[in-house]
């Protein structure tokens, strides 16, 4: 039985929204349930998903709810939920005041000098403005903005000395303050500026594990470091923690840099003056013809690497060891296809970038390579990771950082692939993430376990990692108990999962 419901002038955050989704979804009589602004993209995918809406075309402003229910007290009791939900949502000291505009929230807080602006793509740029122009930096989560409006911002910011991080930009520690999906990790002398996400929380928590600390950890956006908006914000990052007192080692981490944007990032990070990591994950310099000048500056091939290397810069006191592998009856696979399964976008382009460094074909929809770039949805017989996260694969959907349960599928499903020797996994926690994913990943390798056995074969291994600390709301400890419990194999970092996970099949190649 299906419903949908139109609620005008009714704004939530689309986290909020993907949270509730997930929730109603997971009652036991509800088929599917959609709980969404009203922008194009989310209308699309309602009317894909075979709900007709009613009379008008809605807009962005509005929110839509679509519920698919077994039976008629199914459909009622998700209603009745969703309802309470949203109500809670509001159910805050009735006395606050309750802003309706950046101006008015603004005023009523007027010792704040940070706003995180999440809105339809269409009005971020507008609000993201209006906030420069009052002197707030910007965390700017919405995307959707042209690359225009970007470099616009971004150079306003500039030139009132201001953080304009974003759009896209879902990773921040400020002050201490976690924004965004970030992770609870002491303070310290390490710096971080990053164009990446899970790239900044990868880095943070391992410097948080090996006893060093962060001082800030300045998100960019996905796009800062691209040939057209130039690093802006990268440079302007790096100079402001070069002033800084209380940091003293400065890591910069992206994904590939633009060309002609790598040089100049550098170079900037030189002038500091301070001990500096880089982290481009999957670049090659000697293709790109950059060098690293300056001593003081040092590559890192991996995310555990740059941690590890920016904690000896600080004077931290570092065992190595990331390369340690499980014994040899652990980590021998009995096939040779490995499948990977990621949460985090820079996460899978690391393992693409080690597997192809190890000599290994592997397609991906993050590969560089255009040989062995795949879209969602195409069929790969030899290795191949996915990034889940991609707008291909959560279109109407929340995140699998926000609800796993995409890829916990996909996981489930690989007991029943003949071919496949292991699965790579993440686990990512942290503010904004899902409350336990490990519990439900455990449950997915136990089916893919099952459905092994019932077939006379032996189960794919699973290795993979958690990328977040035991200060984290899910604590790391406990989600790798979990997950240990349940069978994985639990390395130290995403780069040691991925090392595992190549010798695992070479060895069940007898290699």
């Amino acid at each position: 039985m299906k419903q949908v419901r139109i609620e005008r002038n009714r704004y939530f955050d689309s986290v909020f929204l993907m949270r509730i989704s997930a929730q109603l979804e997971a009652l036991p009589d509800t088929n599917q349930a959609i709980v969404a602004m009203a922008t194009p993209v989310n209308v699309g995918s309602m009317k894909s998903a075979g709900f007709r809406l009613p009379e008008g075309i809605p807009t962005p402003n509005d929110l839509m709810i679509a519920v698919d229910a077994a039976t008629q007290t199914g459909l009622d009791t998700a209603l009745a939920r969703l309802d309470e939900m949203l109500a809670g949502s509001a159910s805050v000291d009735r006395d606050s005041p309750k802003p309706t505009s950046l101006a008015e929230a603004s005023d009523a807080n007027p010792d704040a000098n940070v706003v995180l602006i999440s809105v339809p793509g269409r009005y971020a740029a507008r609000e993201a403005r209006r906030a420069l122009e009052r002197g707030l930096h910007v965390m700017l989560f919405s995307d959707n903005v042209s690359v225009e409006n970007e470099i616009a911002l971004k150079d306003k910011a500039v030139g009132r000395g201001l953080l304009m991080m974003g759009p896209d930009c879902g990773t921040a520690i400020l002050n201490g303050a976690p924004l965004g999906f970030a992770n609870a990790v002491r303070r310290g002398r390490i710096g971080l500026v990053g164009a990446s996400g899970t790239g900044i929380q990868e880095i943070s928590t391992r410097v948080h594990a090996l006893g060093g600390g962060i001082s800030q950890a300045i998100g960019t956006g996905g796009r800062d470091l691209s040939e057209a908006v130039d690093g802006r914000m990268t440079r302007f990052a790096i100079d402001a923690l070069a002033e800084e007192p209380e940091t003293d080692v400065i890591v910069v981490v992206s994904k590939a840099p633009g060309r002609a944007v790598a040089p100049k990032v550098l170079e900037r990070l030189e002038a500091a003056g301070k001990p500096g990591v880089v982290c481009f994950v999957g670049w090659h310099p000697a293709e790109e013809r950059v060098s690293f000048a300056g001593e003081a500056i040092q590559r890192a091939r991996t995310l555990a690497e740059a941690a590890e290397r920016a904690c000896v810069a600080g004077g931290i006191d570092v065992r190595a060891g990331d390369d340690a592998a499980p014994s040899e009856e652990e980590a021998v696979a009995n096939g040779r296809r490995i499948v990977g399964l990621f949460c985090g976008g820079t996460l899978c382009q690391e393992a693409w970038s080690l597997m192809r460094s190890a000599g290994i074909a592997v397609s991906s929809n993050v590969a560089f390579d255009p040989v062995h770039k795949v879209a969602a949805g195409t069929s790969v017989a030899g290795h191949v990771l996915w990034d889940l996260g991609d707008d291909a694969f959560t279109v109407g959907k929340p995140h699998p950082m926000i609800e796993p349960a995409l890829r916990d599928a996909h996981v489930a499903a690989a007991g029943e692939d003949v071919p496949v020797a292991v699965v790579l996994v993440d686990c990512v926690i942290g503010y904004g993430a899902h409350a336990d994913p490990a519990a439900s990943l455990a449950q997915a390798i136990a089916e893919a376990r099952r459905a092994a056995r019932a077939a006379g074969r032996t189960p794919p291994v699973v290795i993979g990692s958690v990328i977040g600390t035991e200060r984290d709301p899910q604590n790391a400890n406990r989600q790798r108990a979990t997950l240990q419990a349940a069978g994985m194999q639990v390395a130290a970092s995403n780069a040691q999962a991925v090392r595992w996970a190549i010798r695992a099949v070479k060895g069940g190649a007898g290699e």
